[in-house]
């Protein structure tokens, strides 16, 4: 079948709208009619070359959508369920799956990262030519094929725009504070970077009960919608190391969070943590990149680093639970997202991502 999709064919761009050929779904895939995709600095980290993929590439990996059709072999989904796409799908049986790690799992790495499906082989082409799936999924399109394990179920009431949301920016950043830092009520918590993520740990900080909750950003937006989602304060970039060790008695936060990607960051969220407290890397350094944490600070500070992928998540678990809290009012995801595109619109979304005038946007599709 024909379907348009955002698609980027060299390093610096520029990302193009274009006709091309999908393949019907086979053994363990499921085509999906793609409602909304977010838009999320992670697919710009091809463009600029600090993420390295095959090109060209199907573009967008925070999507939501309906299944059309099931390829063989799959039976836990029916043709017009609501789902939102996960880019870590895992295989049950790996080491890591068998560990609670399914975030990890070791099946799916390689051809993920080859920006294919588990056969080795891409469901998109032009004009004979493969265009890699990036994350797996390539979802800045009207249909995608994707492993059935992509998929999650959502409830027919989530708007499509929420559940992709959840299947990102609020997985990695409420899992960050939820699964892998495991965030204590009446903690500090200190958030470096107010984007998708950054916000997404905000709420996530608010929802475990930390009473402090600090956000770092360079941007006035961003700092203000930090405010409407839960922070209780929000302070520019410079002095933010010492701004934040005023905020917390002179200790620093129990709880620090990179969402950013960016070393010099990491390195003074080490300095923001206080002594005995934790600091978690959610954001994607550029591939190459080097981050100095002193041993010597670890040590004699007792603080804790830790990565966070994904929000050390399992998927089909915590969508339902991210959903069922958006439901109930727990994270107001509506509040997140800021705007609307169409496919069309694609380079003015992401040039509105970098200028931060925008909390989360979402290109939507027709019904």
């Amino acid at each position: 079948m024909k379907v348009r999709a955002a698609i980027l064919e060299e390093v610096g761009g520029p990302i193009v709208v274009k006709e091309l050929d999908l393949g019907a779904p086979r053994q363990g895939e499921v085509l999906v009619r793609i409602r909304a995709c977010g838009v999320c600095h992670s697919d710009w980290h091809l463009v600029t070359g600090e993420t390295q993929h095959p090109l060209p590439a199907g573009l967008g990996h925070e999507g939501a959508g309906i299944i059309e059709s099931l390829g063989e072999g799959v039976d836990d989904f029916t043709v017009g369920d609501h789902v939102a796409l996960s880019w870590a799908p895992y295989c049950g049986i790996c080491f890591y799956c068998q560990h609670g790690q399914p975030n990890l799992c070791a099946t799916y790495v390689e051809p993920i990262w080859a920006g294919t499906m588990l056969d080795g082989t891409t469901r998109l082409s032009d004009h004979g030519r493969p265009v890699y799936h990036y994350c797996g999924l390539a979802c800045f399109a009207e249909y995608v094929v994707v492993p059935a394990m992509c998929c999650v179920k959502m409830p027919n009431s989530v708007p499509f725009e929420v559940a992709a949301v959840i299947g990102c920016a609020v997985t990695t950043g409420v899992g960050s504070v939820i699964n892998t830092a495991k965030v204590k009520p009446g903690s500090s918590v200190a958030v470096f970077g107010a984007g998708g993520v950054g916000l997404s740990t905000i709420m996530g900080a608010k929802v475990a009960g930390a009473t402090t909750i600090i956000a770092v950003d360079p941007m006035e937006g961003r700092r203000d919608a930090a405010m409407d989602l839960g922070a209780t304060y929000a302070i520019p970039a410079d002095g933010a190391v010492e701004a934040i060790r005023d905020l917390t008695e002179g200790r620093g936060a129990d709880y620090v969070f990179e969402a950013i990607g960016n070393p010099k960051v990491q390195e003074q969220c080490l300095e923001a943590a206080r002594p005995g407290g934790e600091i978690v890397f959610s954001g994607l350094s550029p591939m190459g990149s080097s981050t100095n944490l002193p041993g010597s600070v670890l040590v004699r500070q007792e603080k804790t680093v830790k990565g966070s992928y994904y929000g050390s998540a399992n998927p089909p678990i915590d969508f339902a639970q991210y959903a069922e809290w958006y439901q109930i009012g727990r994270l107001n995801l509506n509040k997140m997202i800021s705007k609307t595109y169409s496919l069309e619109d694609i380079n003015e979304a992401f040039s509105e991502m970098l200028a931060g005038t925008i909390r989360r946007g979402i290109v939507v599709f027709p019904a």
